[in-house]
C-alpha cells in the first residue's frame, strides 16, 4: 500500500441480555449484546475483550452498506476477538438500516454505543480517554461525522442519555464526507426537512473546525463506490484547519474493506494518539 502523509500528527437502564459467553484464553467474547432499544426493538453489538490489568482502550467499529444493508461480522467491520487479542476492548455494533428506519437512525444508534461504553467503563474496566471509532464506507462517513459534529441536533435514542459520547480519534476506511456529491448520498433522507440541508449536516467535511478529533483516512484511486476525490477533499480540509491527522492515499484496492494492512494502519495510527499527552 502506498502512503502519502498529508498532516503530521500536528438511555432508560437495560439488563444486558447477551448469548453464552465464550472464553477463549484470556480473551472473553460476548455476542448478542443489547446496547440499547428503540422503540421496542434492540440494538446488538458483539464485544470481546482480554483480562484486564489496568484500564482497557476501546476501539468502537462501524459497518459499511450505504446505511441499507451490511452487518457487524462482514468484512467492513473488526473481528473483535481479534482485537481483543491486540489488547483492546472491541465492540461492533450493528443499527437500524435506512430501508426500516429513515436517516439520521443509524447515526443516532452510533452515538448510544459510544454512551453505552461511558456507562459501562468501569464495569469493563475502560479507559474513556482512549476510545477509538473505525467506521467503512458508510460507517467511515458516521465515524467522521462524529468527529467533526459531534452529537449534533440530532435527538438522543436508545439510552444512557445522561452519559457522555466523548472519544479520541477515527479511522475511516473508504469514507463518504460530502453526501450531496455522492451517487448514493440520496439515501440519506430524513422523513422531514430539506433533502440538501439534511445532507449537508450529515457531511464530515462540513463541519472540520481546530477541535475536530484526530482523523486517519484510507482510499483508494480506483474505489468505484466513493470517489477518491472526497477523500482526497477531506484530508486537505483536515490539514488546513490543523487537525492531526493522516491521509493513507492507495492506488489498487478498490472500495477496501478492514483489510490486514488497513488494520496496521489503523493500529500505528492509535499508537501515535496514545503516545501524545
Amino acid at each position: 500500500m502506498k502512503t502519502f502523509f498529508v498532516a503530521a500528527l500536528t438511555l432508560l437502564v437495560l439488563v444486558p441480555h447477551t448469548r453464552p459467553v465464550q472464553a477463549q484464553s484470556n480473551i472473553t467474547t460476548k455476542i448478542d449484546l443489547i446496547y440499547g432499544r428503540v422503540e421496542g426493538s434492540a440494538l446488538l453489538a458483539d464485544v470481546a475483550y482480554p483480562a484486564a490489568n489496568g484500564l482497557l482502550p476501546v476501539v468502537l467499529s462501524v459497518h459499511g452498506g450505504r446505511w441499507r444493508a451490511g452487518s457487524r461480522t462482514d468484512a467492513s467491520a473488526i473481528k473483535v476477538a481479534q482485537w481483543a487479542e491486540f489488547g483492546f476492548f472491541a465492540m461492533s455494533i450493528d443499527y437500524r438500516l435506512v430501508g426500516g428506519s429513515p436517516a439520521p437512525a443509524a447515526y443516532q444508534d452510533m452515538q448510544c454505543a459510544l454512551r453505552w461504553i461511558h456507562a459501562h467503563a468501569d464495569e469493563y474496566h475502560l479507559d474513556r480517554n482512549r476510545i477509538y471509532l473505525i467506521g467503512q464506507s458508510a460507517g467511515g462517513q458516521m465515524v467522521s461525522l462524529a468527529a467533526t459534529l459531534g452529537e449534533g441536533p440530532y435527538p438522543k435514542v436508545g439510552g444512557w442519555d445522561k452519559d457522555a459520547s466523548d472519544f479520541r480519534a477515527v479511522v475511516s476506511v473508504s469514507g463518504a464526507y460530502d453526501l450531496n456529491t455522492l451517487s448514493w448520498g440520496n439515501l440519506w433522507t430524513p422523513v422531514t426537512g430539506n433533502v440538501e440541508e439534511a445532507r449537508a449536516l450529515a457531511s464530515p467535511i462540513k463541519h472540520i473546525t481546530a477541535t475536530t478529533k484526530p482523523t486517519l483516512i484510507l482510499h483508494s484511486d480506483d474505489d468505484r463506490s466513493v470517489p477518491i476525490q472526497q477523500a482526497v477533499d477531506m484530508a486537505a480540509a483536515l490539514k488546513a484547519a490543523g487537525v492531526p491527522s493522516r491521509f493513507v492515499h492507495d492506488t489498487t484496492t478498490g472500495h477496501m474493506n478492514i483489510t490486514d494492512e488497513v488494520i496496521r494502519e489503523a493500529r500505528a495510527f492509535i499508537a501515535e494518539i496514545d503516545a501524545r499527552k
